[in-house]
């Protein structure tokens, strides 16, 4: 598949059947378009994804996607997002951020949205003596 960011006289020459050398022009990210053979398709939108809910801490195990766990890893665990994904967490209580690589599953505690490292909640601001939180997740 080729991402197009713009049809230029020349392409729309190419998509007609004029036969022509491809060039591609980028420009406005707005007209993304994507070719697959002649068929011209709109490119996926990609929808925000944002939560709001309780993160809580959590330690030592092995991960989902196989790293070995640490506590000093700006890492959490969420049940749906892709592993690999990166998620910015802010504490609503006092507004502190936090970026971090989603390599786990979890939490599986009904209400929980993400276990976060002790590294990651201590950068909001959330340490063991509280325990839970309520955040924001917003993937990036």
């Amino acid at each position: 598949m080729i991402m197009i960011t713009t049809i230029t006289p020349l392409l729309a020459r190419i998509l007609t059947g004029g036969a022509a050398i491809l060039q591609l022009a980028c420009s406005s990210p707005d007209a993304s378009l994507a070719l697959t053979g002649a068929k011209v398709e709109p490119a996926p939108v990609r929808k925000a994804h944002s939560q709001h809910g309780i993160a809580s801490i959590y330690t030592d195990h092995r991960t989902a996607n196989g790293e070995r766990f640490s506590k000093h890893a700006l890492t959490a665990a969420h049940k749906s997002l892709p592993l690999g994904s990166k998620v910015k967490v802010t504490n609503l209580k006092n507004d502190r951020t936090v970026i971090v690589r989603i390599n786990d599953r979890g939490p599986y505690i009904k209400g929980r949205i993400i276990d976060l490292t002790p590294a990651a909640a201590a950068q909001i601001g959330l340490c063991y003596k509280q325990g839970l939180t309520r955040v924001k997740v917003e993937k990036l």
